[in-house]
């Protein structure tokens, strides 16, 4: 249902409150260079530290300007399954095309807690969900067979995979079926996931890079091994620059370079360190990246 470079949006802000014109481009040019997908109000969008009106007024405002012309996948999760099916139902109030969940952080339910948690979001709420297995930030992980169990309602339709276990999405196949859509959710093991069976990544990088990330994409699916390997090769550095602190200091930081929106984030995060920015400006020259690249005058895939 779900398949290749799928942006999980960083939200600009100004002054402390979102930059809407900023998002609006933002959006705009994502669909411009190719992207084949969006989601707003994940963990990149800093989602912790949006209010709920802040929340839905992203997710209406980026369907109103993608019009249909790619999906939108909501990020509409939260440790609390009353919350989660709220931001659920307007998700498809608004429009989008999909839900991504997270597994409920800090409450650490059992995985007997996880299936019922989903199951009740699915009960509640026509619209297809993809769930967001990242153990590093929610520090529980959903192991396949329970995954196996969800995927057997119609709703659930597949996972965002941040494990970075490459032997991950084989036995997830091996589990769910082949029809499960196995989206990565590591830049960096994303070339790789493709080869162990996944369908496409929700990347950070594409913040920056969507020509190029689509193309990566597209290349693998047209057994282009040359122009697959090349961009692999070209994006490589970014896999590891974007998150050399907390996701999305680095991406916002080349955000700003490109001139897409300011550096800003919420409170506890701070934007990226000299140090960080440092290593950010060598991965982005490595990868052919410039402020004449944010109007698609310039592409590092061309």
């Amino acid at each position: 249902m779900f398949k290749g470079a799928i942006t999980a949006l960083i939200t600009p802000f100004k002054d402390g409150e979102i930059d809407w014109p900023a998002f609006e481009s933002l959006v705009e040019w994502q669909v411009e260079q190719g992207i084949h997908g969006l989601v707003p109000t994940g963990t990149t969008g800093e989602c912790p530290t949006l209010s709920h009106d802040e929340h839905m007024a992203i997710v209406q405002r980026c369907v109103d300007v993608v019009k249909k012309r790619v999906p939108v996948i909501a990020g509409t999760g939260s440790n609390s399954t009353r919350e989660a099916i709220e931001l659920t139902q307007h998700a498809k109030e608004a429009g989008a095309d999909g839900a991504l969940i997270v597994t409920p952080y800090y409450n650490k339910p059992t995985q007997e807690g996880l299936i019922e948690h989903y199951k009740a979001i699915h009960e509640a709420v026509d619209i297809p969900i993809v769930i967001y297995n990242i153990p590093g930030r929610c520090v529980i992980d959903m192991n396949v067979e329970t995954m196996a169990k969800l995927a057997e309602l119609p709703r659930i339709v597949g996972v965002k995979d941040a494990t970075g276990d490459l032997t991950r999405p084989l036995a997830t196949t091996s589990t769910c079926g082949t029809d499960f859509c196995q989206l990565s959710g590591d830049d960096i093991t994303a070339p790789a996931f493709l080869a162990q069976g996944g369908h496409g990544v929700i990347s950070v990088i594409s913040n920056i890079a969507p020509a190029e990330c689509a193309a990566l994409q597209n290349a693998w699916v047209n057994g282009d091994s040359k122009t697959f390997e090349k961009i692999r090769d070209q994006l490589a550095p970014l896999g590891t620059a974007l998150f050399v602190e907390s996701n999305p200091a680095p991406v916002k930081y080349a955000a700003s370079v490109l001139g897409l929106c300011t550096d800003q984030l919420r409170r506890p995060l701070l934007p990226a360190s000299d140090g960080a920015r440092k290593i950010v400006d060598k991965a982005m020259a490595h990868a052919g990246l410039g402020p004449a690249n944010s109007n698609g005058k310039a592409s590092a895939a061309g």
